[in-house]
């Protein structure tokens, strides 16, 4: 489920940048990201995204809180609970090559990189951490952190990306205290 990834790409823009994340000030480096008029499939919602560029952060990075309803909640909790790991093979998974520029004959190649999934927990609410690590002796990795909980009938689902696990359950940790 390409669901959380996905949210990345959402298209159009509004100038709502929706609930302030305290803890990821701008004074920090973090900026908002504007949310008011992205489409969104249904029940799904977004509710704060921050990004914290290269160039103003020491460490990049990525937050967002996002409520589910429905169909998508049940899916995404389901995989959350009983299967991460299918989760994290999503986010490990490279794009699709287009069909015209595959070769004819290629070879599978062994995977250039390494996922691990493992469980935490923040102040009771449980989470997961999937961590991707090149193979190689470049040394490339990104965590993703993800907290989430029923509340009023929705999933309310906190997640933030950096390529230090530690900054990325900090970061998700600061996320959910904003909802």
């Amino acid at each position: 489920m390409a669901l959380l990834l996905g949210l990345s790409l959402i298209a159009g823009c509004g100038h709502d940048y929706g609930q302030i994340i305290t803890e990821l000030p701008a004074d920090r480096g973090w900026q908002p990201l504007p949310i008011g008029d992205w489409v969104l499939n249904d029940g799904i919602a977004a509710k704060a995204m921050v990004f914290c560029p290269r160039e103003t952060c020491l460490r990049q990075g990525f937050a967002a809180l996002i409520t589910l309803e429905g169909g998508e909640a049940d899916a995404l909790e389901g995989l959350l609970r009983k299967d991460p790991a299918s989760l994290a093979r999503s986010f490990a998974k490279p794009p699709p090559i287009d069909e015209t520029r595959k070769k004819a004959k290629a070879k599978p190649s062994p995977p250039k990189s390494r996922t691990t999934v493992s469980r935490f927990s923040d102040d009771g609410v449980a989470g997961v951490l999937v961590e991707i690590r090149a193979r190689d002796a470049n040394g490339k990795r990104a965590a993703t952190a993800i907290l989430s909980a029923r509340e009023a009938g929705a999933l309310v689902v906190a997640l933030a990306v950096s390529p230090d696990p530690d900054a990325a359950r900090r970061d998700v940790g600061a996320t959910w205290r904003s909802r």
